[in-house]
């Protein structure tokens, strides 16, 4: 019982250090907490990546970028549906969630993902590419969201999806109006809402001229 209670304990503090350091900077998961966001938050059943997969419409054979993937939480799911026609992109700034995310692969014997050590907004991303992109809890430690956007919907195919999901527990935590200022300035269109205000995905699509 007093175990449970000091890690409770600890992990407020954490997400409390965390939240109040990350007003100033961006700071993004660091890689010796991966343990936490390998984890399903049991209080928040729409950020649970089963749930975030089955909420963008995948088919076989599609190309999915990851967009700070960290440990491989939501890759390793998202590759099994895509399956062995279709590929991920696992994107990530840190090298330490790259190598984790590899591991979870290679263990799962997955051999549909593609790594890319990288920052959104960085360009790497080319353009109509994707049929879909995630930000799953990222979009908050992004320092330059409106050229991430910009990068994402470059990189999307027309019609493809973009997902983010928000949970008021990260410590990046980004509400939805401000979700939607940033996906409607770079000409998104909302698709669909899951959730509530403190736990949702937001889906944006890229309209198609034709």
């Amino acid at each position: 019982m007093h175990i449970t209670l000091g890690i409770v304990f600890f992990l407020i503090v954490v997400a409390v250090i965390w939240r109040l350091a990350s007003r100033r900077h961006s700071i993004p998961c660091p890689v010796w907490l991966r343990w936490l966001v390998e984890l399903d938050n049991p209080f928040a059943r729409t950020s649970r990546a089963a749930v975030i997969v089955e909420h963008i419409e995948l088919e076989a054979g599609m190309v999915v970028a990851d967009i700070g993937c960290g440990p491989g939480r939501v890759t390793i799911p998202l590759a099994r549906r895509v399956g062995p026609a279709g590929k991920v992109v696992a994107v990530d700034i840190q090298a330490g969630m790259i190598y984790r995310a590899r591991k979870k692969a290679q263990d799962a014997g997955l051999n549909n993902i593609e790594y890319l050590q990288a920052g959104v907004g960085e360009g790497k991303l080319g353009s109509n590419y994707f049929d879909r992109a995630l930000l799953v809890t990222v979009l908050g430690e992004i320092p330059d969201r409106k050229a991430a956007m910009k990068e994402i919907f470059l990189a999307l195919k027309p019609g493809g999806i973009l997902s983010v999901t928000e949970i008021i527990f990260d410590p990046h935590f980004q509400r939805r109006k401000k979700v939607t200022q940033l996906a409607e300035e770079t000409d998104f269109r909302e698709k669909a809402f899951f959730g509530n205000r403190i736990a949702f995905t937001l889906n944006f699509v890229k309209p198609d001229p034709a």
